[in-house]
């Protein structure tokens, strides 16, 4: 049987994989097995920290709008907190998210202010006036 020279199209693949890796260390960018595993590696831990920075930011809004809303305490509520706005913008159907939240309670806290007072006269006047 004939010997195949595979010169050409094995070093493409080659050069390919060692673009990828040509600012990693050592051996990790000059060897090619060690390559394609820390490009394997790489690409594993960028999907999983992209996952992750969506978790640390709706985290931080939970919290920013929390504490805004737990400063100001409402007539006729005991406290008000995070889960009970989002529960009350719920309930009145206004589609805002965390993000636009908690860019509202950092640049003008008056305006998300009057959003939980807004919701909460017609959450009170919804239970003490049910429809029948």
């Amino acid at each position: 049987m004939t010997r195949i020279r595979r010169g050409y199209i094995a070093r493409r693949r080659r050069t390919k994989i060692r673009l990828f890796a040509s600012s990693f260390r050592g051996a990790h960018s000059r060897l090619t097995r060690t390559i394609t595993q820390q490009k394997i590696r790489a690409l594993v831990s960028a999907r999983r920290d992209r996952n992750s920075k969506k978790r640390n930011f709706r985290r931080l809004w939970i919290i920013r709008i929390n504490a805004v809303i737990r400063e100001r305490v409402v007539e006729g509520a005991v406290s008000y907190s995070y889960s009970r706005l989002i529960h009350d913008l719920y309930k009145r159907q206004l589609l805002l998210n965390r993000k636009i939240l908690a860019q509202i309670a950092i640049s003008n806290r008056n305006c998300l202010y009057m959003i939980s007072n807004e919701i909460i006269k017609e959450v009170n006047c919804i239970v003490k006036n049910p429809v029948e």
